[in-house]
């Protein structure tokens, strides 16, 4: 459950960055939320909470792997000093490593365990009762998702798994749920890229969020 005057903040990449206006820095603003998962996530949150005042920001970032975050740590985080922490970043981490993107820029997966653990050290530092909510990143074998990406996804997703353990976060299974969904449709339908989601795909993602924090 969240608590009154929760400070909430989204981290990440593209999926969460979803096309935010970066201009505007207040919580709580519709455009600067983007058009994605966190937008949809931060309404219902807002709605089911009324009553706590919660102040939610977006700090997502087009691009960013772990050690992009961890340049932007300070201002985009720690000064934000929230108390509710949630990041989903590892997709970009792996597409430089397959060949598609920037070989130069791949961060090696004993790398984004370092990097990442430093942060969640750093938030809890400064602030000692955060609760993290760490995000699973997820891929549909379509578009630009290829065998090439396996089973270095699957080992990212292993170590927020056992960083969400760790840490006494909550750890938010996006891939399960994108598998749950493909008896419905196929993985374009979610995302049509294979990494991108879809309207769909994002209340899926906003859902399954909710879910996992539904206790917190």
């Amino acid at each position: 459950m969240l608590q009154p005057n929760d400070v909430v903040l989204f981290q990440g990449d593209s999926i969460t960055d979803a096309g935010r206006d970066r201009g505007i820095a207040e919580p709580n603003h519709a455009a600067a939320m983007g058009r994605g998962y966190a937008l949809l996530t931060a309404s219902a949150l807002l709605v089911d909470y009324a009553e706590h005042e919660l102040r939610i920001f977006n700090r997502g970032v087009s691009g960013n792997r772990v050690t992009d975050l961890a340049d932007r740590w300070q201002a985009d985080c720690l000064d934000l000093k929230p108390t509710v922490l949630s990041i989903l970043i590892g997709v970009n981490d792996t597409w430089h490593g397959t060949g598609k993107g920037e070989p130069s820029k791949s961060v090696p997966l004993d790398k984004y365990e370092t990097v990442y653990r430093d942060l969640l050290e750093q938030a809890r530092k400064a602030q000692p009762k955060l609760r993290l909510v760490l995000c699973e990143p997820f891929t549909l074998r379509c578009g630009a998702v290829t065998d090439a990406w396996f089973p270095e996804i699957d080992q990212r997703r292993a170590v927020v798994q056992q960083l969400a353990r760790d840490y006494d976060g909550r750890f938010v299974a996006f891939q399960s749920a994108y598998d749950a969904a493909l008896s419905e449709a196929e993985p374009a339908y979610w995302a049509a890229d294979g990494v991108h989601p879809s309207l769909a795909g994002h209340q899926l993602m906003a859902r399954t969020w909710l879910k996992a924090i539904a206790d917190f």
